[in-house]
């Protein structure tokens, strides 16, 4: 008799339409620039319609994704002496780890292979000698980049976090039992 092998179970995406508009608005980007040249003729066409879907996947990855599946939120401010100063945001440490594997997996692999499409289709077009639909690929590619760098950052931070409060956390346990020893004496 052949045992019974039981498997464990995998692990669905918690959130799947936020998971699907993630994934949508890039591809759709990526899909119009590509597939545009085909249909439409007119590189102001081209160009609004992708820079637009570019900026919808910009504002939904940043705003509505971002924060539901992997709980992390940035901006940028001006400050009062004219500085750029980031600003980051994330769930609690207990809420961090348990964000969905799979959701997570999902949003940080979009993020950079949508990235590395940009890059290849500028590639293409300095092949070809297209300065006008590298001006496209640059515009998406830069609300990409401003994605990635921003939540790359958002991670460190929430990382740095989780480090001091375990630090705090095992302080106050080690200083409370210490103190118990001396009192219980």
């Amino acid at each position: 008799m052949d045992p019974i092998q039981v498997q464990p179970p995998v692990e669905n995406y918690a959130n799947p339409k936020t998971c699907f508009f993630h994934v949508l608005f890039k591809a759709s980007a990526l899909a119009f620039y590509i597939l545009s040249t085909l249909f439409v003729s007119s590189f102001v066409i081209i160009f609004v319609v992708t820079v637009l879907l570019a900026a919808l996947d910009f504002w939904v990855v940043k705003n509505v994704s971002g924060r539901i599946l992997v709980g992390l939120r940035w901006w940028n401010e001006i400050d009062d002496m004219g500085e750029s100063v980031w600003k980051f945001e994330s769930l609690d440490q207990e809420s961090l780890t348990r964000i969905n594997k799979k959701d997570s997996w999902l949003f940080w692999w979009t993020l950079y292979l949508t990235a590395a499409a940009w890059i290849i289709l500028g590639i293409f077009s300095v092949i070809r000698f297209e300065a006008d639909f590298l001006l496209v690929v640059a515009v998406c590619l830069s609300l990409s980049s401003a994605n990635i760098i921003g939540f790359t950052k958002c991670q460190k931070d929430a990382k740095k976090q989780l480090q001091q409060f375990a630090t705090q956390t095992f302080a106050s346990r080690v200083s409370s039992t210490i103190q118990s020893a001396f009192s219980a004496v």
